[in-house]
């Protein structure tokens, strides 16, 4: 197998490990939040130990950096809470096309990080995509579970927007690896305080699933995808990324039997349409 095949194995499979990741929330017996921690813990021990085996060095070049980092632990946790969260209430199908909205937001975002104007086509597009979030609530009522879960997969997928964009600043400074631990290690700082305060019964299979998920779904899944990059290039990334939320829905309709209905296909058509073209333009 030559390299660019051997990049586009392990991006294809990162993706599917992380579609696979959303399913979690329905397996696992336990609050987003305390998922969450779970996968942080597992994933940045992970990452800690690849770190030390590569002689990876952690310490960053500025004070204020450590601040910067400190802020993307946060929203990391905000990110991964939401996006389990919206799973829960609803189904593995609105929180992962929901979620997928993320592109659409950092067409938004990057004229605000960057100085640039908005361009009507990103106003288009960011309409479209609405009217396929739209299609996949049937009745806009705060007290159904579909519509929690859209709005619950939109603040998903707005943080990952926002993390995205920060992590974009330091990439260029810190290895992805390092970037990686230090928000994963800060977000598991941030949700100790809530096993004491919500007191989870753990039984021996959540806390395997929980291994699982921070080592394989999680820090495995990232080494794969920051490894691929060494041959592809970052427009191919993202078109194989938006495989994500197809891979996961297929896999939840024969590992936990959750069948998307025909308004959820056509919003997630429709969503998944608008992302595509959001990444090919970005490029």
């Amino acid at each position: 197998m030559n390299a660019k095949a051997r990049s586009l194995t392990e991006i294809h499979l990162a993706v599917l490990l992380f579609g696979i990741s959303g399913l979690f929330g329905k397996l696992i017996t336990l609050s987003p939040t305390i998922i969450v921690l779970g996968r942080v813990l597992f994933s940045s021990i992970f990452l800690m130990v690849i770190i030390l085996y590569l002689k990876k060095d952690v310490k960053l070049k500025k004070k204020k950096h450590y601040l910067y980092l400190i802020m993307m632990g946060i929203i990391l946790a905000l990110h991964w809470s939401a996006f389990f969260k919206s799973i829960q209430v609803s189904t593995v199908a609105i929180g992962l096309l929901t979620f997928s909205t993320f592109p659409v937001f950092v067409t938004f975002l990057e004229p605000f990080f960057f100085k640039e104007e908005i361009k009507l086509s990103d106003s288009l597009t960011a309409v479209v995509t609405l009217l396929g979030v739209m299609l996949v609530i049937p009745d806009f009522e705060l007290g159904n579970n579909l519509t929690q879960g859209v709005i619950w997969g939109i603040t998903s997928g707005l943080t990952y927007a926002i993390l995205s964009m920060l992590n974009r600043k330091f990439v260029k400074e810190y290895s992805s690896f390092v970037i990686a631990f230090y928000e994963q290690f800060i977000a598991t700082l941030v949700l100790i305080p809530f096993y004491f305060l919500l007191r989870p019964v753990l039984n021996l299979k959540d806390i395997l699933l929980l291994v699982v998920l921070g080592v394989i779904f999680t820090g495995i899944s990232h080494l794969l995808f920051i490894n691929s990059l060494k041959n592809l290039k970052t427009q191919t990334a993202g078109i194989i990324s938006c495989l994500e939320p197809v891979y996961g829905i297929i896999l939840a309709v024969f590992i936990i039997r959750e069948i998307p209905d025909l308004r959820e296909i056509l919003g997630g058509i429709v969503i998944l349409s608008t992302v595509f073209y959001s990444t090919l333009k970005a490029k």
